[in-house]
């Protein structure tokens, strides 16, 4: 028996890579593979697991089901020849008893289905969340889908929960939307949520305004990035022009972003080279540091974030902080995916539409102590404690992985 692992995105990359490390230890012996049906899948090369079927960046990033033109335009940078190619690879990789791991939304779960094996679901793209509150009630929504009441029962549509009644296992990702979706038939886990595994959660948290330091987090999906780092750099901005102390901003750079394009903007904002050769740069007294693959230990170090990212965004509200969102045009982090993710983050995270209101969205939440108590605990319940990974592996193991 062999697992073929399926994601759609960057963010679900890592959630995936999360519960392979943790396959590993507990079956070393366990040939896997990965297709990653967005993006390149770098974070499976660097674990060293195989990639099978072609791979692109498509324009959309993979958000194509929240724009229309996004989805003409994957169409024409040949969406349709790639999902094609990527069902013939997996087909063909699929031996009699091999089984499939989808980690992301419907399009990885419906690969899960179509590939005619024993397949596991890690939902990473809906929480109940999105929908309702800690008691269940609904929120007053008004698109055409909640008159004819479907989310009003699941945050799930009925044709996902479909598929997921025919996997092995499906792993939500919250406790309250692992209940609702046992409530439809589903083998649904509370396991937790890998996104937290390998951080190392504070004590307590409280802003200190002598000591400032702002996570800036454009997000991973390149063009969007660039363009969400101009309104980043707006925000920090504000924060230089009315701050009384100095602050020092910390940037996580996504990989697979051009660490180049986004330097050569902070010099059009201003911003000055600090010490050759090194990626610090200084402004009326303020300091920037960026850097790629520093994510958690800035999370860590930093007391608020300013974001348009997804995962990370997720991540940094786990450590039981306060997130800025400042949403754009998109595909990815537009409005309405602000306001979604708003909802399943609660109190945790404060919108910002614009980047000349961040320094009174910050102000706000540095004098309001009991606030920043609210978003500690908060952070802490919805995102769960690390060790999500080996606890999903575990179950795998005892499920999926026992069908051969």
């Amino acid at each position: 028996m062999r697992l073929l692992c399926i994601s759609n995105g960057h963010g679900e990359d890592l959630i995936a890579i999360k519960v392979l490390q943790a396959l590993q230890g507990i079956l070393p012996t366990l040939q896997m593979a990965a297709l990653p049906i967005v993006g390149e899948g770098r974070q499976y090369q660097k674990l060293g697991i195989e990639i099978i079927g072609p791979t692109k960046q498509m324009p959309s990033g993979g958000f194509i089901y929240m724009d229309g033109q996004q989805l003409a335009r994957d169409l024409q940078g040949g969406l349709l020849q790639l999902t094609i190619a990527q069902l013939q690879a997996m087909k063909q990789w699929l031996g009699a008893d091999d089984v499939v791991l989808a980690v992301g939304d419907i399009v990885p779960l419906l690969f899960g289905w179509l590939s005619r094996r024993a397949y596991g679901f890690v939902g990473t793209a809906k929480s109940e969340y999105y929908v309702r509150d800690e008691q269940g009630q609904c929120f007053e929504r008004s698109t055409l889908l909640d008159v004819v009441d479907f989310q009003r029962t699941c945050v799930y549509m009925p044709w996902e929960r479909w598929l997921m009644k025919r996997s092995v296992c499906v792993f939500p990702r919250d406790g309250i939307t692992t209940h609702r979706l046992r409530r439809w038939s589903v083998d649904a886990y509370d396991a937790g949520n890998p996104m937290m595994d390998g951080f190392s959660i504070p004590t307590s948290h409280l802003l200190k305004p002598q000591a400032l330091t702002v996570l800036l987090l454009p997000g991973s999906r390149a063009p969007e990035a660039y363009e969400n780092w101009h309104r980043l750099l707006q925000g920090a901005d504000d924060i230089v022009d009315h701050s009384h102390t100095l602050v020092t901003f910390l940037t996580a750079a996504a990989p697979g972003l051009e660490l180049e394009k986004l330097t050569t903007e902070l010099s059009r904002y201003g911003w000055q080279v600090k010490a050759e050769g090194q990626q610090q740069y200084q402004k009326q007294g303020h300091r920037l540091l960026i850097d790629q693959g520093s994510f958690a230990e800035y999370a860590h170090r930093a007391s608020v974030a300013i974001a348009t990212a997804g995962t990370a965004t997720e991540q940094f509200v786990g450590l039981g902080k306060p997130v800025l969102s400042l949403p754009g045009n998109g595909p990815q982090f537009t409005v309405s995916f602000a306001q979604a993710q708003a909802r399943h983050l609660g109190p945790s995270v404060t919108l910002v539409h614009q980047p000349h209101q961040i320094y009174q969205a910050l102000t706000t939440l540095m004098n309001d102590p009991e606030r920043q108590a609210t978003i500690y605990k908060n952070g802490l319940y919805r995102m769960g404690p690390p060790g999500a990974g080996q606890r999903i592996a575990k179950i795998l193991a005892k499920t999926l992985l026992a069908q051969g």
